[in-house]
């Protein structure tokens, strides 16, 4: 073979080389699907999911026993099937056969094992420890006792019944994890996880990236039978820099960002909260309700506060133009809250007749407080963090024309829940993001026994009748009875005014184009295992 021959030879091979590489990252590109997460990830244990930045990878980690779909509709995870007994105290999961956890070395060369009873037992066990110090140890106070009756038997009995239980059982505290892993890992598992989901953990490099990839021993499948998940690779940056995250996402190196920070909103947004014409083309759009309450709250626990005196309460929730605010502040990436504090996505079966904007109304209730105190300068403190100082201001002008004076108080955020939890605030800015899927999580807020520091009982409200039904609702089994209860404590808590409804908040959720199978949800939870990129 001559030296031409060769050299030939050698640029086919370059050419060939380069055409698979070219491929390969075609493919891969295609494949994997990426996120960035500005608040960093801390832990992909599941004890530890108690932070959205950590609840979204350690979902598609874990399973547990049962899983909330799009719509709050509580379906079968591990657990085939549950019963309940007639007096709703005890909860028997028939547990899936052929699960199998991830592949480790801790299991064996490169092995496995299948899911039983008994892992559910340890899992439960371990997230009630003291030591371990989980923030979900909560989720087990109504709880009396469990066990494995068998490999395939799990059974929870309660102290007393709740019906939401099962809700709460769908929170990622709740996954399966393999009491070999936490022996071998220690403190160490929740940088080395291993569970049973449509991906696992692949590589993490501190503050810069989280990889996952496909579990292909995974259980599910698609209607037409194809096994999930239909991507190879999940990619997580960890930029703290929002404005960043966005210019990724502007710049296709990111196929998905969660919501918006203020500053780019009316970039993307018109008023009416719509993608603008520029970015119709190449962005999706997947919004809907989010379980999250944003509220203005009164220390009612101060006696001699002027804030105790309801028509004075009931005069600022008239004279706020929840409209207004949200079209012309948020875009209208969200929902005025004219109802109740119950957010929509959980409030239609709910009946509760809200604040609409009523100036005339507002100064009656005023002048009302005026004449039964005597006075007539109000002064007010209102107490936030700067993340809502335009919110705030909004609200400091609309009392302003009624003739209430707010002081604005900017506090640090963790200032801020301090002097919330602890008492030392007149009215404060807080919210409240559903830790499970039932009505009953919000009206817990104003339960007598869960006042704060020890409970969310912020504002101290305190009615008889309020913590006698609130009780009641925990025994009732009918979801349509339980709703109407849910309904009457709702509309207590507007009558009596402890709060002010802001609004109820909105999931928004900008992918790309080629982008499939992204839904909004709302829990704001983020399922992969349906998602493709085309």
């Amino acid at each position: 073979m001559n030296k031409n021959q060769c050299n030939f030879i050698v640029i086919i091979f370059m050419v060939f080389i380069n055409l698979s590489c070219s491929k390969k990252s075609v493919l891969n590109e295609n494949t994997i699907f990426r996120y960035n997460e500005h608040s960093n990830v801390s832990s992909l244990d599941p004890a530890f999911s108690n932070t959205l930045r950590n609840i979204w990878p350690v979902n598609q980690i874990f399973n547990g026993l049962v899983l909330l779909d799009d719509s709050l509709n509580i379906k079968p995870d591990l657990a085939k099937s549950w019963k309940i007994s007639n007096d709703g105290i005890k909860y028997s999961f028939l547990i899936k056969k052929n699960i199998f956890f991830h592949k480790s070395k801790i299991f064996g060369v490169d092995s496995t094992r299948t899911v039983d009873a008994y892992d559910f037992e340890y899992s439960l066990n371990r997230l009630k420890n003291p030591e371990l110090g989980s923030p979900g140890s909560w989720v087990l106070n109504n709880v009396k006792s469990f066990k494995a009756e068998n490999d395939s038997i799990f059974s929870i009995n309660l102290k007393t019944p709740f019906a939401a239980f099962l809700g709460i059982l769908t929170m990622k505290y709740c996954s399966a994890v393999p009491k070999e892993a936490i022996e071998y890992y220690g403190v160490r598992f929740g940088k080395n996880p291993i569970g049973t989901g449509p991906f696992k953990f692949k590589r993490w490099e501190e503050n810069i990236k989280l990889v996952l990839r496909k579990n292909n021993q995974y259980f599910e499948k698609d209607d037409s039978g194809t096994q999930l998940p239909y991507l190879e690779a999940i990619s997580i940056t960890l930029l703290p820099d929002k404005k960043s995250e966005f210019m990724e996402f502007a710049q296709d190196k990111l196929d998905f960002i969660n919501s918006i920070d203020s500053s780019f909103k009316d970039q993307l947004l018109n008023v009416n909260g719509d993608l603008k014409k520029d970015y119709q083309t190449s962005v999706n759009l997947s919004s809907g309700p989010y379980l999250n309450t944003e509220y203005i709250g009164f220390f009612l626990g101060k006696k001699d506060s002027p804030i105790n005196n309801k028509n004075l309460r009931l005069a600022i929730n008239y004279g706020i133009d929840r409209k207004k605010m949200m079209k012309y502040l948020r875009n209208n990436i969200g929902y005025p809250a004219n109802k109740g504090f119950i957010p929509t996505g959980l409030s239609e079966n709910i009946n509760t007749i809200g604040f609409e904007y009523n100036f005339e109304k507002s100064k009656k209730f005023l002048t009302d407080y005026q004449n039964e105190t005597g006075k007539k300068i109000i002064n007010l403190e209102l107490s936030t963090d700067a993340n809502y100082i335009d919110i705030v201001e909004f609200l400091q002008r609309e009392l302003l024309e009624i003739g209430i004076n707010i002081k604005i108080n900017i506090m640090p955020p963790s200032a801020l829940r301090q002097a919330k939890s602890n008492g030392k605030l007149q009215l404060f800015r807080a919210s409240w993001i559903a830790d499970y899927p039932d009505a009953e999580n919000y009206l817990s807020l104003f339960y007598s026994k869960n006042k704060a520091p020890n409970g969310p009982n912020y504002t101290h409200f305190e009615n008889l009748l309020f913590d006698k039904n609130y009780l009641e609702s925990y025994k009732e089994q009918s979801t349509d009875l339980r709703n109407q209860i849910y309904s009457e404590l709702d509309q207590m808590i507007i009558n009596e005014a402890p709060i002010v409804p802001l609004y109820y908040d909105k999931v928004m959720r900008f992918s790309k184009k080629n982008v499939h199978g992204i839904k909004s949800n709302p829990v704001n939870q983020l399922n992969l295992k349906r998602v493709y990129k085309k």
